[in-house]
């Protein structure tokens, strides 16, 4: 499970595409063996969305949820894997021990700032924030599947985001083209944007590479667990 497919194209290059529809909306599920990945969108909602139709569709043995996320530590650079042993929503504070991997990665309901960075890391004693995975987490729990997440750090704790909340459309994408006009006209925004540029693509990178690790990995290890059901 990924939020929007820049984060992951470089690991599905070449996958089978199948697209179907659940609940109204049609999603795009990229194909390889045992492994289907799908995409729902930015936000909680999106994404659980995106667990159900994957769930329904084609019985998995277990769900990941995977993509980029900010820094709360500043110990995390861009580029660094992490791979949280708990996810927590900030919305109601549930947890979700995923019985791997270590530290703690909170979803917010929104894109956060630094000051919001640091608060979520006095409260929940966690190292890095996305926007998804507690909602994948709680899909997966609900229907009593395992649940992992593997995020690459593309923002650090002390970056400074530009306006973008209110630039995510009602489907979960994100408007780029209107970002860009926005900043065209906001010169002090011109630093910041190449930067996440440059750092997104970075842990875009490291992202893939990490999947793909993990990928041949567990094609070695296990057989077939992915099991797609006609619509």
């Amino acid at each position: 499970m990924a939020a929007l497919e820049r984060e992951i194209a470089p690991f599905v290059r070449g996958w089978n595409l199948s697209e179907r529809e659940h609940e109204g909306r049609r999603f795009r599920f990229f194909e390889n063996k045992d492994v289907v990945l799908v995409c729902g969108g930015i936000g909680g909602e999106h994404a659980r969305r995106a667990t159900e139709a994957v769930i329904v569709f084609y019985r998995p043995s277990s769900v990941q949820s995977v993509g980029l996320a900010g820094a709360l530590d500043p110990k995390l650079k861009v580029g660094m894997i992490f791979s949280p042993r708990w996810v927590v929503d900030v919305r109601d504070g549930s947890r979700t021990d995923t019985a791997k991997g270590d530290g703690v990665l909170v979803s917010a309901s929104e894109i956060v700032s630094v000051g919001q960075k640091a608060k979520f890391a006095r409260a929940y004693g966690a190292q890095a924030v996305d926007m998804e995975a507690a909602s994948v987490a709680r899909g997966a729990e609900a229907h009593g599947l395992p649940f992992s997440a593997i995020k690459a750090i593309s923002d650090e704790s002390d970056f400074v985001m530009p306006p973008m909340n209110e630039f995510i459309s009602g489907n979960g994408n994100f408007r780029t083209k209107r970002f860009v006009l926005f900043a065209a006209f906001r010169p002090w925004l011109w630093g910041k944007m190449v930067r996440l540029g440059i750092d997104s693509a970075r842990a875009v990178r490291a992202l893939c590479a990490e999947l793909t690790k993990v990928l041949e990995l567990e094609t070695v290890a296990r057989p077939s667990a992915l099991h797609p059901v006609s619509s």
